[in-house]
Order: C-alpha cells, then sequence, then structure tokens
C-alpha cells in the first residue's frame, strides 16, 4: 500500500503523506522537466496510487495495470492529459485541484493583458539593452487599459465564465473595463449583471482584449483559428492562460507579423513546452512558462489536496476532490 509520487512536489504535500505513515516514491526530484514514459509505467506497476502532474500522460495501459490503479490524483486542475474515458470504464476514481488556482490564474491573466497593452517587456528591453537615452512623447507608446481622457471605455471579452472568467470579470470592473462573456452556458452569464453575453464572432470582433478560460476539448481545440482572429481589431490583444491547443499558433503567428493584431501574451503553448519559433522572434507577445497558478500559496495547497485524494484512494474512500465522472467498480 504505497503511492507513486510522479515527481517532486511542495514540501507540504510530502508532510501530509509522511503524517499519514504511509510509504511512497518519488519518480524525479527534477520537478522542471517531465517523467520519463518509461519510469511512468514503472512506478505504475509498482504502487496502485498515483500523485501525478499535468505533463505525465495517464493512458489506458497505465490505469488498467495489471495491476490496476486505485486511484489517480493530479496536482493540476486541468486533466486533459488523463483519459477520463478509460479510467471510468476502469472502474479507477481521478482527482484534480479544483478552485484554489482561480484567483492566481486571473490575477496572471490580467497581468499579461497589462504587460502586453503597456509593452512592458519591450519598454523592459529597452532599458536593459542600452536603449534609453531619453524620455520622449513618442517612447513606447501602448494601449490604453483604464478609459480614455474623453472617457471612453476599452471592451474586454471573456471567452468561457466559469471560476477563472468571472474573477477576470472583478478585475476588470476596477479598471472601469466593458465586459463581454461567451460561455456555452448562457445563464452563469446572465448572473453578472455587469456583464454581457453576446456570440463568440461578436465577442472577438467588438473586443479590445480577449481573454480564453476555456477548457481543453474537442469543440475548443483551435477554438482561436485565422478567421476568428481576422475578426479582432488591428489593435486588439489576446490573452491566453487557458491551454494551449485552443489558438492555432501557427496563424496567430501571421497574424502578429502582419500586425493585424496589435498583441499577445500566452502563459500556455499548442505543443508545451515546444513554443512555435515564430512567437521567440516577435516584439509583440510576451510569453510565459505555464506559471498561471505559480504562487508559494496556491501550490501549497494544490500538494496538500493531491495528497489528501491520493490518500482517500489507498483506503478505498472517496477523495473530496473526486471528480464526478471518475468511474468506480
Amino acid at each position: 500500500m504505497s503511492i507513486f509520487v510522479t515527481r517532486r512536489i511542495p514540501e507540504s504535500g510530502f508532510a501530509v503523506l509522511r503524517a499519514a505513515g504511509v510509504p511512497f516514491e518519488v519518480g524525479q526530484d527534477d520537478d522542471e522537466r517531465p517523467l520519463d514514459p518509461a519510469l511512468l509505467r514503472a512506478g505504475a506497476r509498482r504502487h496502485p496510487v498515483l500523485l501525478c502532474q499535468l505533463t505525465d500522460r495517464i493512458d489506458r495501459e497505465i490505469l488498467g495495470g495489471p495491476p490496476r490503479l486505485r486511484g489517480v490524483s493530479q496536482m493540476a486542475v486541468g486533466t486533459d492529459n488523463l483519459d477520463l474515458v478509460a479510467a471510468a470504464e476502469l472502474g479507477v476514481p481521478v482527482a484534480n485541484t479544483p478552485g484554489v488556482l482561480t484567483d492566481a490564474t486571473a490575477d496572471l491573466a490580467f497581468a499579461l493583458l497589462l504587460a502586453s497593452a503597456r509593452r512592458v517587456v519591450e519598454g523592459h528591453h529597452c532599458v536593459t539593452g542600452g536603449r534609453f537615452f531619453a524620455w520622449g512623447p513618442q517612447l513606447l507608446l501602448g494601449s490604453g487599459v483604464g478609459p480614455a481622457p474623453d472617457g471612453t471605455r476599452k471592451t474586454l471579452g471573456i471567452v468561457g465564465f466559469g471560476r477563472i472568467g468571472r474573477a477576470m470579470a472583478r478585475r476588470a470592473a476596477g479598471f472601469d473595463l466593458r465586459v463581454l462573456a461567451w460561455s456555452r452556458r448562457r445563464e452563469s452569464v446572465a448572473a453578472s449583471p455587469d456583464v454581457h453575453w453576446c456570440e463568440l464572432d461578436e465577442l472577438f470582433a467588438q473586443s479590445d482584449y480577449v481573454s480564453l478560460h476555456v477548457p481543453l476539448s474537442p469543440s475548443t481545440r483551435h477554438l482561436v483559428d485565422a478567421r476568428r482572429l481576422a475578426l479582432m481589431k488591428p489593435t486588439a490583444h489576446l490573452i491566453n492562460t487557458a491551454r494551449g491547443p485552443v489558438v492555432d499558433e501557427a496563424a496567430l503567428v501571421d497574424a502578429l507579423r502582419a500586425r493585424r493584431l496589435a498583441g499577445a501574451g500566452l502563459d500556455v503553448f499548442e505543443r508545451e513546452p515546444i513554443v512555435h519559433e515564430g512567437l521567440l522572434g516577435l516584439d509583440n507577445v510576451v510569453l510565459l512558462p505555464h506559471v498561471g497558478s505559480g504562487t508559494h500559496e496556491v501550490r501549497t495547497r494544490m500538494a496538500v489536496m493531491a495528497a489528501e485524494s491520493a490518500l482517500a484512494f489507498l483506503r478505498g474512500e472517496r477523495a473530496e476532490w473526486e471528480l464526478e465522472r471518475s468511474g468506480r467498480d
């Protein structure tokens, strides 16, 4: 009765496992590189419960064993690395870490919005590269986020109105942004009186800033393609802290290169950790290494939640954060 922790997690998670007196093995101490798939499969054969990361591909073969796993606890909210259909068919329960990273991710999305709009990274490179010779009225002019001097308000379009989308809308209120939102569940938008629901294409056409907050699914893959990018204003900015494949990166590169789009802020990538080489040479894009939940407080709590779920699975109990679509015998 033991747990396989695929990669090193914050000490708070290990403390939970040690306090329970449960043996565990850490597949890899380096938490900045993915675990070799062969080591992952070997670990799943030796231990009945996995505590894994978003970078670990948990497929039917791993879930079904032999021996068949008793549970999978993922230290992340997203589950697109997990074969949930196979898990349900095999009766393997799965848990994630929902809710805890909502505000941190919304903070980062808004930071990317501001950085892209006000050309923060370009300004940093201007100073560190020795190119700041004097203040000038044309120096690194960006896009305002709050109201213009004449009172004109900018528009933020939020694609996906779950926890993080709603948190993004709350932050937008502080900048007096007009907020549009699209969600498959229109009623979720209607519950926010200062947010206006609109069709997806209309949102892209009207917004000065578009922020993506949808899960990855067959229907959202390349949701932002060349056609939708062409709907955006040439002064607009695209922000993605959701999942990389939601955006067609090649189409985005074309739009940014041609200045048909003013800028973009990306925390996720289509073939992560590989970044489209076209993005790397652009000065109108801000790139981050998938750190939406990357605060000490959030990662500490995520590790505790993942460890507690792993212990519950080991005991044959239902985990507090178990996915409803998980299967059980």
